[in-house]
């Protein structure tokens, strides 16, 4: 058992004034219900250091079905853990009941009476005692509710791991986060080896964490994440990349990535950046982070294709397709015989990273109307049908952060402006030329007599 250190009220600097009327809704109505209700994780930490947060969270004492009943508008979701979501129109609240982390002594009976339940009794002793010979940390249960203490000390940050109290407006410090809150150091709670060995994506967000708070990293977690730099490969790629977009809208991408070259991580992850050449990158990211910097929270503008291309275009990434592959012959006994070519284009990836088609195509309609964008000689009536395509509001939006042609984006905002809504649905008149079937010729039928 720990004490926690309690900051009341009149020493700290969080007002409920800052808080989101919604999340304090939730806690309330819990705290009514008497429920222990925290406001929780980096929530606390931004209200802290003065930072407007993305999202509140709520750890409470509540299971997650006793939430449901007490708010219509909730859905229970997860898998790996139960979470309840409490809708408030686009809004979610997340609400998730204290949990602890799962000892390894709690895990082996569970997979002894796993491996009870198989069939052929000899080889599940012998994989049971493979498995039990290669577990490492990895942490794939997580799933066991537990105390306020217990959940503090699961998180992965001590600036994390901060709660503020909704009963009595205090904040509560199980793990020495105020401190490092205060020295702006990032430090892993417990021994940092095993904890990445639990999450390897817990050093990912380590570093980005530090760049985007302008915070350090102590020593002893920077040791164990270059010495497990590698393990990062066994995270899943849809996380991975999730994180990366993540980056990328943070406003810190270009330190975050010039500090996961430096740690080694991206080595690992995607090595292709790090081949590109001169300071073509980091002008691409360090343009992303100053549109960022214009905006108190991440706009919508900022979609997946946009944040994609400020990685791939460095990378020589035109939107063009590339060429078709000539179909290759295969032989069958003396006459050459066409193969069937592939009807589906591979995955697109960067690293280990996984990108969704629907972004890639995006980004090259992005990239093909930029030159349409920056011909000014166009009719007014051509202007006015570019408008109305589906991709031209992101075309603008990359226009303004990597165009580098600042009288083109004032010339098209002008013409926006002077443009009345009735007009951009406006078709230019092309010349349709119908184009004559090719009538099919009857088969022949078989050969007879008379």
């Amino acid at each position: 058992m720990v004490t926690p250190r309690i900051i009341p009220r009149a020493e700290h600097a969080i007002s409920r004034k800052a808080i989101d009327p919604d999340a304090l809704k939730v806690l309330n109505r819990l705290k009514h219900f008497n429920h222990v209700a925290y406001l929780v994780g980096g929530s606390v930490r931004d209200l802290l250091l003065g930072r407007h947060p993305k999202d509140f969270d709520v750890g409470t004492s509540a299971h997650p079905y006793e939430v449901k009943r007490l708010f219509r508008n909730c859905w229970i979701v997860g898998r790996r853990f139960r979470l309840a979501h409490v809708k408030f129109g686009p809004k979610t609240v997340e609400v998730a009941t204290f949990r602890r982390q799962v000892t390894e002594a709690e895990i082996e009976p569970r997979e002894a009476a796993a491996n009870a339940v198989e069939d052929d009794g000899s080889q599940v002793e012998a994989a049971g005692a493979q498995r039990s010979a290669d577990r490492d940390h990895l942490l794939n249960r997580d799933n066991t509710f537990g105390t306020p203490e217990e959940d503090a000390f699961r998180r992965d940050f001590t600036v994390n791991a901060l709660f503020y109290d909704i009963a009595t407006f205090s904040i509560i410090d199980y793990v020495g986060g105020l401190e490092d809150l205060q020295a702006r150091v990032i430090r892993s709670i417990g021994d940092p080896e095993i904890r990445f060995k639990e999450d390897p994506v817990r050093m990912l967000r380590a570093i980005v964490l530090a760049a985007r708070l302008d915070f350090h990293v102590d020593p002893p977690t920077l040791a164990a994440i270059r010495a497990h730099a590698s393990e990062i490969g066994r995270s899943a790629p849809p996380r991975l990349i999730e994180e990366f977009y993540k980056i990328l809208r943070s406003g810190a991408a270009e330190r975050a990535f010039r500090d996961l070259a430096d740690i080694g991580l991206l080595r690992h992850l995607a090595p292709e950046l790090l081949t590109v050449n001169g300071t073509v990158l980091w002008d691409s990211l360090a343009a992303l982070d100053r549109y960022r910097h214009r905006f108190t929270s991440v706009p919508e503008t900022l979609t997946n294709a946009i944040l994609l291309g400020t990685l791939l275009v460095p990378l020589g990434f035109t939107g063009r397709r590339p060429p078709r592959m000539a179909p290759r012959e295969e032989h069958d006994g003396d006459r050459p015989r066409r193969a069937r070519t592939e009807s589906r284009d591979p995955a697109a990836a960067l690293g280990m990273l996984p990108l969704a088609r629907r972004d890639v195509e995006r980004l090259a309609q992005i990239l093909v109307l930029q030159r349409r964008l920056r011909d000014l000689e166009t009719s007014p009536r051509a202007k006015r049908v570019l408008m109305h395509r589906g991709p031209f509001a992101e075309a603008m939006t990359w226009l303004e952060i990597h165009g580098g042609v600042p009288e083109v984006l004032e010339h098209w905002r002008g013409f926006i402006e002077a443009t009345p809504p009735e007009a951009v649905g406006e078709e230019v008149d092309v010349p349709f030329r119908r184009r004559r079937r090719r009538r099919r010729g009857r088969r022949p039928g078989p050969v007879g007599t008379i």
